[in-house]
């Protein structure tokens, strides 16, 4: 297990490996010493097929283990297979589609040298994608996007029994671990006959749901599972498709859902805006008859009448069966919610001359919960997107090159929704000035995006306008204190049901945290060279300057909130920064960031962080610093994070 263990290493000081187990950092102990009984290795390209690819590798690997006899391989039931079979699978596709890369696999089977702990199934999956792109000076480019997270995660969490993730400067891996424990069958069942319900490792996910009665003869329903598992199923299915922001995934899971628990193959069709509806989905039994299916379904859409509304209707069997199966019963049924049409479901089970009444009355009633879930995504979907774009308009497209200046900028707001209260800026201000803020609004949402909107905007005009630091503050104060800026706050909380009952003003989002600050660049004559930086703090965490030596002295002295109090008057500070010392600025994300009744600054834990930064570049300090934030607590941060670094050359 050396080689895995090293693989899922945090980057630490610490000479004691670690690993990430459900997105947490937790010792090796955590996990229980291991070693390694096989495993087995595979480069995947970055294409669609990667993912029917990695299914394909991970089931060859636990068969040969069986076939060799590698010690605990006997004792790898239906379950576990199919569990990480579907991890996988999920996992590959997240990283084709995200990162766009070829893919590793790594299938190992551990165990542990304590008495009693059951061996394990370990799969990683790496891509190739760097973890985050910080914004910053060229040669790695003047601006970057933030990587889009996966979507398979939330099954991963439901599932396996730890998993984590592991960012390295150019890879991403995530890795599960699903117990083995004794079994009361073979390990290796039979390749399944066409029409059987329930194929063994060939079904993908049945294992979420209730136990998959083996070989269970297609032309007759199981009455035992109809009384029993179909509760079970359903309440198993509501909850994995509860919760999904992605109507793909709400597809995928879906198709794995029903096979080969209640068909041997099944489709989702999505209704697209009054376009032909969009085959999103094939799952058949049989890995290798997927790609004959989608062929003929393709040609073949099924149009259910109007009157159809929720309920299935038996469907002719699609054409040309022997590209993948015999011929046999299908079912096709709407997804409906709220009484739009989203999209059609269709099932098939082979040998049956129609469907059981209890299977029809179970796929409808599965039916609803699946176009309940795309309800939710594309609603997600929509919200997602406007917050975005809402998100760019808040924020520079690109950050200033101050001559010898090198900088750097982290922004992580905490929700995907909801337009996060932090912003940053860095332009340039005439006669050789530049100018750099750091904000924070109160609250967040439409109420903190309206006034991040106006705020940003006057920033940059009084800058250029050649107002000092300590003036600028003072004429924005009273710019947030003006009743159009209440009325517009107002507004955007009555039009969001999350910003209710706001107070006559507009609330707390009003109040504005903010560091403001100029740059001069001096020449080599002018005491050294460096750049001559004066700013202000407005209820903002101090910046701290780090030396070359490793000294961290704070900068700047604390005042009241912007929009607080009218007739505020803010004061400046001046100083050089020196060649080789850095200036660090970050919002309150970071300081505030909670374990337990500790926080990250507590007793000076930004400055102790800093000070082991001396010598490195700027987006070095913001990924050092990003990091130690990351491994400070097990939780992510509960607050939008934003990070402005400058180094003097």
């Amino acid at each position: 297990m050396t080689e895995l263990l090293r693989s899922r290493t945090v980057g630490t000081s610490s000479s004691t490996p670690s690993a990430s187990a459900g997105g947490v950092a937790l010792p090796v102990g955590g996990i229980g010493p291991v070693r390694t009984s096989a495993s087995a290795r595979a480069s995947l390209p970055g294409s669609p097929l990667a993912a029917s690819a990695a299914r394909r590798f991970v089931r060859a690997a636990l068969a040969e283990w069986v076939a060799l006899d590698v010690p605990a391989a006997d004792r790898i039931t239906d379950r576990t297979a199919d569990e990480a079979v579907l991890l996988v699978s999920e996992l590959v596709t997240n990283a084709v589609v995200h990162a766009g890369t070829a893919v590793e696999v790594c299938c190992a089977l551990d165990v542990s040298s304590h008495e009693g702990d059951p061996p394990s199934l370990v799969v990683e999956v790496t891509d190739h994608h760097p973890t985050r792109v910080l914004r910053g000076d060229p040669p790695d480019g003047p601006d970057g996007a933030e990587c889009a997270g996966g979507h398979g995660l939330r099954l991963v969490a439901e599932i396996a029994e730890a998993w984590g993730t592991t960012y390295r400067r150019a890879s991403k891996t995530v890795w599960f671990q699903v117990s083995v424990t004794p079994a009361a069958e073979p390990a290796v069942p039979e390749e399944p006959a066409a029409g059987d319900l329930a194929p063994s490792w060939a079904s993908r996910g049945t294992g979420i749901v209730a136990p998959v009665p083996r070989r269970v003869p297609a032309r007759r329903a199981d009455p035992e599972w109809t009384r029993h598992g179909a509760l079970s199923f359903l309440a198993e299915a509501s909850d994995l498709l509860a919760g999904q922001f992605d109507e793909e995934l709400v597809t995928s899971l879906a198709g794995q859902l029903l096979v080969p628990r209640l068909a041997d193959w099944c489709a989702v069709w999505l209704d697209s805006g009054g376009g032909p509806p969009r085959l999103a989905r094939v799952w058949h039994a049989s890995e290798s008859r997927m790609e004959g299916l989608r062929q003929v379904l393709e040609k073949e859409p099924p149009q259910l009448p109007a009157t159809a509304r929720g309920g299935a209707l038996d469907w002719p069997w699609p054409a040309d069966p022997a590209a993948y199966g015999p011929g046999g019963a299908a079912l096709a049924c709407r997804l409906i919610a709220g009484g739009r049409a989203l999209g059609t479901l269709l099932i098939g089970r082979a040998g049956l001359v129609r469907m059981p009444d209890e299977v029809v009355g179970l796929i409808e009633d599965f039916a609803r919960r699946v176009a309940l879930a795309l309800a939710s995504a594309r609603r997600y979907t929509r919200q997602a997107t406007i917050s975005r774009v809402l998100q760019r308009g808040l924020l520079p497209s690109g950050i200033a090159r101050i001559p010898g200046v090198e900088s750097a900028v982290v922004y992580e707001p905490t929700g995907d929704i909801s337009a996060g209260g932090d912003f940053y800026d860095v332009f340039p201000a005439g006669d050789g000035r530049w100018c750099f803020v750091l904000g924070d609004v109160c609250g967040n949402g439409p109420e903190a995006a309206v006034v991040t909107g106006l705020v940003r905007p006057w920033l940059r005009l009084l800058g250029r306008e050649g107002y000092e630091v300590g003036e600028v503050l003072d004429r924005l104060n009273q710019l947030l204190g003006e009743e159009a800026v209440g009325e517009a706050v107002e507004a955007a909380g009555g039009a969001d049901p999350g910003g209710a009952g706001l107070p006559p003003g507009g609330g707390p989002a009003r109040f504005l945290s903010l560091l403001y600050g100029e740059l001069v660049p001096l020449g080599p004559g002018d005491e050294g060279g460096g750049v001559r930086c004066t700013l202000a703090s407005a209820g903002h965490p101090l910046p701290l300057v780090l030396q070359p030596d490793g000294t961290v002295r704070t900068v700047a002295v604390p005042q009241i909130l912007l929009g607080v109090v009218e007739d505020a008057a803010y004061e400046s500070e001046t100083f050089d920064l020196a060649p080789g010392e850095t200036l660090l600025c970050v919002t309150d994300g970071v300081t505030e960031h909670r374990s337990g009744s500790r926080q990250f600054d507590d007793e000076d834990g930004l400055a102790a962080v800093l000070a082991g930064c001396a010598g490195v570049s700027a987006r070095e300090v913001a990924e050092r610093v990003r990091r130690a934030v990351d491994e400070f607590a097990e939780e992510p941060p509960d607050d939008d994070l934003a990070m402005l670094v400058l180094r003097a050359l």
